[in-house]
């Protein structure tokens, strides 16, 4: 089969580097708007789910070199005091870690995997896609170029559209879409080298979605003489607005209407506001995600990770299924190797529903309600958590974290590879 991979970012390039692995296409073109393919961007977390493809991916060691092993979540409330606090990864049973990783050094790792097996030209930039139809069993592409210079049509057996939240592929699947759906929580994200905190590993929220809350963590090992870390932050704070958001994921905020919100916050011996002023750079969008479609694709035509299922980034959550997509499609494929056609159909008969259970879970996360309920009972912090949530509330944190992963250790160890070969 020859491929179309319309998207350059995690989800494309996994799904790149999975057919190529399992051998189920001769010709694979991944294409990009962007001029340059750069690291760009800020922390992402991967779930054991996802790191365990990555390792079968024979990723392991570079991953390794670029990430941290997230050994924990610390919950607290706005003033430092801890709520709860889960091991994550290998810590909890699992057999692969949770990885912390700079989003532009992973895509870069991922990048440079499919060069070096796919070809130096197998990732085109500066190349769009404008027009997808199919004529029997082949799918056409209209293609262009970012001054809207005409490409020309490129054929293939099958386009799979991983362009992100705004997916062209998408839209043209599903024209009548509209505008992605707003929470009503706008963020704040950045990057900063600061001293490693709790355990050089630890992954800290706090504070309330109604109002504000934060998340750090690290995203690099010690390095220099000093042993610093590169420093994952994201600030939420709910703005009283029904003004339409437009998701631009490189506009640059402005601290000046964050940093009120977060005034005397300390947390694990980190000074919240001055992390954030200490950032080079600071990004601003609104946290939005889609409505589940009832279908992905037609025919030899699909959708993989954001294109396909964007959700809010508070469950840790969206590339990790972006990288299982890409897994199970390669898998699917495999297993129909004489139709095409009827392997996109059994990945979406399997993923639709999947991803669908985690965007849902994603809009009511069950540890913010956890959150907004300790900050009203305890608007002015507390003691010992004992005071605030009696003992079956505590232990519906553990379940609530669990069913917004879409895995248990347990389950994840047992499960057989997704490899082909």
């Amino acid at each position: 089969m020859r491929v179309l991979i319309v998207g350059a970012g995690i989800g494309g390039l996994s799904a790149a580097l999975s057919l190529h692995a399992a051998g189920v296409a001769t010709g694979i073109q991944v294409i990009d708007s962007v001029s340059e393919l750069r690291p760009l961007g800020v922390g992402i977390n991967l779930l054991p789910h996802a790191t365990r493809e990555l390792i079968e991916l024979g990723l392991g060691p570079e991953l390794e070199r670029i990430a941290v092993p997230t050994a924990e979540v610390v919950v607290m409330d706005r003033f430092g005091n801890r709520i709860w606090s889960e091991a994550r990864g290998m810590g909890a049973g699992y057999n692969w870690p949770q990885y912390s990783v700079h989003r532009g050094e992973l895509q870069a790792m991922l990048l440079a995997a499919v060069r070096d097996r796919l070809g130096p030209d197998s990732v085109r930039t500066s190349t769009a896609l404008a027009e997808v139809r199919q004529e029997g069993d082949k799918v056409l592409s209209r293609l262009v170029g970012r001054a809207g210079d005409d490409l020309g049509i490129f054929e293939s057996d099958l386009v799979i559209g991983a362009d992100g939240l705004n997916s062209t592929v998408r839209a043209q699947l599903h024209p009548d879409e509209g505008a992605p759906r707003w929470s009503g929580i706008k963020m704040w994200r950045g990057c900063t080298e600061g001293d490693a905190f709790l355990t050089g590993r630890s992954m800290m929220w706090a504070g309330s979605n109604r109002a504000a809350k934060f998340v750090v963590y690290p995203i690099s090992a010690p390095r220099g003489e000093g042993g610093r870390v590169l420093i994952n932050w994201v600030a939420e704070v709910r703005v009283d607005s029904d003004a339409a958001q437009v998701p631009d994921w490189d506009r640059a905020g402005d601290l000046a209407e964050a940093l009120p919100h977060y005034q005397g916050w300390t947390m694990g011996g980190v000074d919240v506001c001055e992390l954030m002023a200490s950032s080079p750079k600071v990004l601003e969008y609104p946290m939005v995600d889609r409505d589940p479609l009832p279908f992905w694709g037609r025919g030899r035509i699909t959708l993989l990770g954001d294109a396909a299922h964007p959700m809010y980034p508070i469950g840790s959550n969206g590339g990790s299924q972006a990288i299982l997509d890409a897994r199970h499609l390669a898998q699917l494929l495999a297993a129909h190797a004489d139709d095409p056609a009827a392997g996109l159909a059994a990945y979406e008969a399997l993923r639709l529903p999947a991803t669908a259970a985690v965007v849902a879970a994603n809009r009511t996360f069950p540890m913010d309600r956890i959150l907004n309920l300790v900050a009203d009972r305890a608007p002015e912090g507390f003691g010992a958590v004992e005071d605030v949530l009696s003992a079956a509330e505590i232990t519906a944190i553990d379940e609530a974290f669990r069913s917004t992963t879409g895995f248990d250790a347990d389950a994840l160890n047992a499960r057989a590879s997704l490899s082909v070969r």
